[in-house]
């Protein structure tokens, strides 16, 4: 017999208020790639995904999402992106060449209109590469195509996840503005 034993209240209360913060964003990029038709897939690593969440959590989301991933591992990269071993010379995760090689990855697997990545370290340590906590690149391939890093210098493990997941929509957001 199986015996669900629901979180405490906060906790859960917790886990609403970080998704109905992400929602407002979430909402207005599917308004964006509906309006467009078009769709997006995402491939994130310490923002747990939280990004697919959001952006999934929007209504009518089937006429956008195409699909995610969440790159959290060398294994994982290897078996859901198809990118080998030899293909990551001279780059590491959670940089900003690596972003765009996911990003651009996860559009052309999936067959996307834009693509949205995250790599990074959420915390509470660092990552392997010398990258502290609050650590993360994003990077949108699509009809316009851009990279940027974050430093949120908290070693706050849930706040970074959500930090990342904001930034990401918010940056997606702001490419799919048309210029002028």
């Amino acid at each position: 017999m199986c015996r669900f034993v629901p979180p405490k209240a906060t906790q859960a209360a917790q886990r609403r208020s970080v998704m109905r913060e992400l929602l407002p964003v979430a909402e207005k990029v599917a308004l964006r790639l509906i309006a467009q038709k078009q769709t997006i897939a995402v491939a994130e690593s310490s923002a747990g995904g939280l990004i697919a969440s959001a952006l999934l959590a929007v209504p009518g989301a089937s006429a956008y999402f195409v699909g995610s991933a969440v790159v959290y591992t060398r294994e994982a990269r290897r078996v859901l992106m198809d990118i080998p071993d030899p293909d990551m010379k001279g780059l590491r995760s959670s940089s900003e060449p690596y972003a765009e090689l996911l990003a651009k990855q996860i559009r052309s697997r999936l067959g996307a209109d834009w693509a949205l990545s995250e790599t990074g370290a959420a915390g509470p340590s660092g990552n392997r590469y010398g990258d502290a906590a609050g650590h993360t690149c994003i990077a949108v391939a699509g009809p316009r195509q851009a990279v940027m890093t974050l430093e949120t210098e908290s070693a706050d493990r849930v706040e970074n996840m959500h930090v990342f997941a904001a930034t990401a929509l918010t940056f997606l957001l702001r490419m799919m503005t048309p210029i002028g």
